[in-house]
């Protein structure tokens, strides 16, 4: 009885296999298949994104990166004080954002430079009057206190970060915490600082 059922089971199964085999001339055509050809380039596609390598890419990239920065320490002293962060963290983040606003501060004055030299060309072309370049020139100078400002907010941020570090360094030294080698880095780190701004 089994043998009767079986038969017909396998001779169907076989016929199966060799149609999906052998597939049928109907289904080859001519035509390329769908992921031969790459869709078109869309406008919703293309992002407005300056090229990477240039001024512009470099101030977009770091004004993210500040941004990114600003958010995480927005929330790190509510964090510090429910205990989830420690207050080195918090510190770390803050000295983050100034480190970032000086970064952005320093690309802002490179592109300006690099926009008052491609506006001189077009002067002496004859493409732009000289009021123009005195308007870049005007934005570069304020784009360089600005950059002055940063920096020195930047080092003021890092000399109190080291300075704050040490201390940190030998309380817990004094507590047995520390060794005598952390003390060490953070005193040399902080000389190193304060040789720098001399």
């Amino acid at each position: 009885m089994i043998r009767m059922v079986a038969l017909p089971i396998a001779v169907l199964a076989t016929a199966m296999i060799g149609v999906a085999a052998d597939p049928s001339p109907e289904s080859k055509s001519g035509e390329p298949d769908a992921f031969d050809i790459e869709p078109p380039i869309l406008k919703q596609t293309l992002s407005d994104q300056p090229l990477p390598g240039t001024p512009e890419a470099e101030v977009a990239r770091l004004a993210k990166q500040l941004e990114r920065a600003k958010q995480n320490a927005a929330g790190a002293e509510r964090l510090c004080r429910i205990g989830v962060l420690a207050k080195v963290e918090v510190e770390q983040r803050l000295l983050k954002v100034i480190r970032c606003e000086s970064d952005l501060a320093n690309a802002q004055v490179t592109r300006a430079k690099a926009e008052l030299a491609a506006q001189q060309s077009q002067l002496s072309t004859g493409e732009i009057t000289k009021d123009e370049v005195e308007a870049v020139k005007t934005a570069l100078a304020q784009l360089t206190e600005a950059a002055q400002v940063a920096a020195a907010k930047r080092e003021r941020a890092e000399l109190e970060a080291a300075e704050a570090n040490l201390r940190r360094q030998q309380k817990l030294l004094k507590l047995g915490s520390a060794q005598k080698s952390d003390v060490d880095r953070a005193e040399e780190k902080l000389a190193e600082l304060k040789a720098q701004k001399n």
